[in-house]
């Protein structure tokens, strides 16, 4: 295979683009570093996108050319970008089924005092949390081979409320009912993380209408 590296520890034959391939089949979207547990320099990815093989679809983020994204392979490049993060409120919303919203962003979840993460190429929407609103109620999902943390239906319900000046009073409402209908979640759930997000007074109300 052709390569414009002069080392020759840099050349790069198809065995190895073969392995490349293999490798970003299997976790969906890959970065340059995601090489070093295999052995392989990290500059073979750009090669392989500059012949056309690889698709650059974020800062550092790579797919096969031609690959059919999945509904949520936006958040997949998210979390593979910002793996401290945890998608939540609308997004969380969306994953789970839970809204008619489709937000155009991906709401993650940082510490209060994280630096914000600097991805102009990818559409993120940050949200602080602290203490146990952030640790808490924290689901492990795998989408397109990416490793993504999504709080938990009852606990998204429980944020929503508590951020309902920014994504509307309805929305969570909403997401309540459907949460409770399609039997996503219990009663004590909701009512443990109202508890843990601090909006047990302003649930109570719509959580004793369902009962």
């Amino acid at each position: 295979m052709p390569t414009n590296c002069a080392d020759k520890k840099y050349v790069m034959n198809q065995k190895t683009s073969a392995k490349i391939i293999r490798i970003v089949k299997r976790f969906g979207v890959v970065r340059p570093k995601d090489m070093d547990a295999h052995g392989i320099p990290r500059k073979y990815i750009h090669q392989l996108h500059h012949e056309g093989i690889l698709t650059r679809v974020g800062r550092g983020l790579y797919v096969l050319e031609g690959a059919s994204p999945s509904e949520n392979r936006t958040i997949a490049e998210v979390c593979k970008r910002v793996p401290t993060g945890v998608v939540c409120l609308l997004s969380a919303l969306q994953f789970h089924r839970l809204t008619t919203q489709s937000p155009h962003e991906i709401w993650l979840a940082i510490n209060h005092k994280a630096r914000r993460p600097k991805e102009p190429m990818l559409p993120i929407r940050i949200a602080r949390f602290s203490g146990k609103a952030l640790a808490t109620g924290i689901e492990q999902h795998t989408i397109e081979g990416v490793r993504v943390k999504v709080y938990s239906p009852a606990k998204t319900v429980a944020d929503c409320f508590k951020y309902r000046n920014k994504i509307e009073l309805g929305v969570a409402i909403e997401a309540l009912r459907d949460c409770m209908s399609s039997r996503r979640c219990t009663m004590d759930e909701l009512w443990e993380y109202a508890r843990i997000c601090r909006v047990s007074n302003v649930m109570k109300p719509y959580l004793e209408s369902l009962i």
